[in-house]
């Protein structure tokens, strides 16, 4: 049972895949691979963004820490100038608070600065693959395209494409079947002329021989109708009389006595 399913499963991904590569077309898939690329890129680009954005908030903190640690040391100075060593010590206690926070900062600075320069560099990186993979699309659609064109155009001339494979066809079948009927025609034609069949349109009990009576006493009738037709023709259009087998001569003029 569980080699029955392997098989089942094996078939359905093998027409899966096939119908899949049908389907897909290189150029889109290229074409998603490189937005995909694109998104990935700006998402790099953010995030350098936001470590460049985080440090310069430290290295404002820095500043200030910086410019209070300064106010508190002259603080003490004036504090003890004053007679005032309380204050003082409480203004240098301040102080080391804040250097211990500035050397907080700063680590912090250093991290995120080295941080930045790894998103920065990798960011480089990525956008020259993605440079290169946008050439390479180019080109091999650009090859896509001109090697489908080719195979279309070489299809239409041997005519094995799809649809001028179903136009041949089409014409093959209203060959056949032209040569089919015509064929039959002349079978038709020759068992009527032999005999074997009978002509449907003469009237019922009419043969061939009946027929070529009628076609002779048509015959006779023509000729009977003709001779009667000369018979009925004028006197004047006779030809002349012949005697003997010679034709009779006028008189000869007299002559005038002088």
């Amino acid at each position: 049972m569980t080699s029955i399913a392997h098989r089942i499963a094996t078939l359905f991904r093998m027409k899966a895949n096939k119908a899949l590569d049908k389907a897909e077309d290189p150029r889109e898939v290229l074409d998603y691979s490189y937005a995909q690329q694109q998104e990935m890129l700006q998402k790099v680009r953010r995030g350098v963004a936001d470590v460049a954005t985080s440090r310069k908030r430290i290295e404002l903190q820095i500043n200030q820490l910086r410019q209070s640690s300064g106010k508190l040391e002259g603080q003490a100075q004036q504090a003890l100038a004053a007679g005032r060593e309380d204050l003082a010590r409480e203004a240098l206690s301040r102080r080391t608070a804040v250097a211990s926070q500035l050397t907080d900062l700063q680590t912090q600075q250093a991290s995120l600065q080295a941080e930045e320069e790894k998103l920065t560099l990798a960011s480089q990186r990525l956008q020259a693959k993605v440079d290169t993979f946008r050439t390479s699309k180019e080109t091999i659609k650009a090859r896509y395209t001109a090697a489908e064109a080719q195979t279309r155009i070489t299809e239409a001339v041997t005519g094995i494409g799809e649809e001028l494979g179903d136009v041949g066809l089409a014409m093959q079948r209203a060959e056949d079947k032209t040569e089919q009927l015509q064929a039959r025609a002349g079978a038709l034609d020759e068992l009527l002329a032999s005999g074997a069949l009978e002509d449907a349109t003469l009237p019922a009990g009419r043969d061939d021989i009946q027929a070529e009576l009628e076609r002779v006493t048509a015959g006779q009738d023509v000729d009977k109708e003709l001779a009667m037709m000369k018979e009925q023709l004028p006197a004047a259009s006779t030809p002349p009389a012949v005697e003997s087998g010679r034709t009779r001569q006028a008189p000869p003029e007299q002559e005038t006595t002088l």
